[in-house]
């Protein structure tokens, strides 16, 4: 498959495939989509991968990929669509998934993996949905997603944060999705406030009002 060098798309979601992603695909270099998810997968992610230059949607999700997230998936600039979930991914989330490499990026899914360490200050300013569930991901909430404007929904349940929400979320106007279950973070009996939006926390969670 890795002779197809003009193909543009390739999708072979929910089917029963196993073993390892060929490296070889990093050869189909016009690809602006790759679909992978809901297969039987494992093994690392490759990086030869991060050879697909123009792609805009990688989708890997539901499988049983191990190992951690290459670094090399920085490189790929035109990427919009990034969707890792539920997998067996372990470190940490690299910082070339950043704004400076990622510029384009639109949706971040890397739920229900085994990421650890600290959640990474700059993502992508474009990005509107990012979705970091279900993982191992301590210590506090970077005051830098704050400047992520356009950002709809921001999932960070089920993981090990600790500290309170950053006075900056105030500047989420467009946002319509706070989940933060199931973490560590302090109670508060004041309100969290920022510019234009106020978070009242529940004792579990906190919700826009």
């Amino acid at each position: 498959m890795g002779n197809l060098t003009s193909l543009v798309h390739l999708y072979l979601s929910n089917n029963q495939l196993s073993g390892s992603i060929p490296p070889e695909l990093g050869n189909l270099t016009n690809l602006r989509g790759l679909g992978l998810n809901n297969n039987q997968l494992t093994g690392n992610i490759p990086p030869e991968l991060s050879d697909l230059t123009n792609l805009s949607g990688l989708y890997l999700y539901d499988n049983q990929l191990s190992g951690s997230i290459p670094a090399e998936l920085g490189k790929l600039t035109k990427l919009q669509y990034l969707f890792l979930a539920n997998n067996q991914l372990s470190g940490s989330i690299p910082p070339e998934l950043g704004d400076q490499y990622l510029p384009d990026l639109y949706s971040l899914n890397l739920s229900n993996n085994q990421l650890s360490g600290n959640i990474p200050a700059k993502f992508p300013l474009n990005l509107y949905y990012l979705y970091l569930s279900n993982n191992q991901l301590s210590g506090s909430i970077p005051p830098e997603l704050g400047k992520i404007t356009n950002l709809q929904e921001l999932y960070l349940d089920s993981n090990q944060l600790s500290g309170s929400i950053p006075s900056s979320f105030g500047n989420l106007t467009n946002l319509v999705v706070l989940n933060v279950k199931y973490n560590t973070l302090s109670r508060t009996s004041r309100n969290q406030t920022g510019d234009g939006v106020t978070f009242r926390y529940n004792g579990s969670a906190y919700s826009k009002i």
